[in-house]
């Protein structure tokens, strides 16, 4: 089965971009995914093919129509297709939520422009609001690359081995662990011993152990969620959390 990815935006020239190259364009040359982006401007219904008006109640910039963007949805996405809107407002893209869409038929995603999108669209038709990032981009359409780079990597057969993503950053809700790769020494630094030792066990250990130390000196709120709560004392155990 083909998914089927379905990008409404305003600058549909945009896509596939970088999407057409590497995996993914591989992939999509291969039939495993395809990919059709609307332009939003089509289902406008006035001379100017106006897509925004200015905000009720005053303020800079502009707002996407609902009654727009409405009927470029009714005409383009599939029933039981995931219908999400990239916007910074939305909850923040996971691993997790990733594996979710890219195990279905396909996606279908609204590009933000502007100051945003009429919110009585998102009460009117199932649409999950989505984010990539605590920053603000130019639209939505940096964002759509994003998901849908993370969705088609996960598909069969696109990445070669099954378990070529396993050990990755977030998977396991820790980062990854650090790489190395010939030469054995570059410019004094050499590649830790443990990983020439050819002692299978020992190398899990360090780059579990490696994972762990990166994980919560970098990110610790992934830290925090990874071990449920609980915190590590200073001699190594682990204390519940004071509530």
């Amino acid at each position: 089965m083909t998914f089927a990815a379905t990008v409404l935006t305003l600058y549909p020239e945009m896509f596939p971009g970088p999407l057409g190259t590497s995996l993914a364009g591989r992939a999509m040359g291969e039939g495993k995914w395809s990919l059709d982006a609307v332009q939003i401007r089509d289902f406008a219904t006035d001379k100017h093919k106006s897509v925004d008006d200015t905000p009720a109640g005053g303020g800079a910039g502009m707002v996407m129509r609902a009654d727009v963007l409405a009927a470029a949805i009714d005409a383009s996405v599939q029933p039981g297709i995931p219908l999400l809107a990239m916007t910074p407002r939305g909850k923040p893209l996971t691993q997790a939520r990733v594996r979710e869409l890219a195990a279905g038929p396909g996606v279908a995603i609204l590009c933000g422009r502007f100051e945003g999108i009429d919110e009585r669209l998102f009460e009117a038709r199932n649409i999950e609001p989505v984010s990539i990032g605590d920053y603000i981009l130019s639209g939505g359409e940096i964002g759509a690359l994003v998901l849908l780079d993370a969705c088609v990597r996960l598909l069969p057969g696109v990445m070669g081995a099954a378990s070529s993503g396993d050990e990755e950053s977030f998977e396991s809700g820790l980062l990854e662990y650090p790489h190395y790769t010939r030469p054995v020494i570059w410019e004094g630094r050499t590649i830790p011993e443990v990983l020439r030792s050819g002692d299978h066990a020992k190398i899990a250990g360090w780059r579990k152990s490696q994972a762990e130390i990166d994980t919560r000196s970098r990110r610790p709120d992934l830290w925090d969620r990874h071990i449920g709560g609980r915190v590590q004392s200073p001699s190594g155990a682990r204390q519940k959390k004071e509530e």
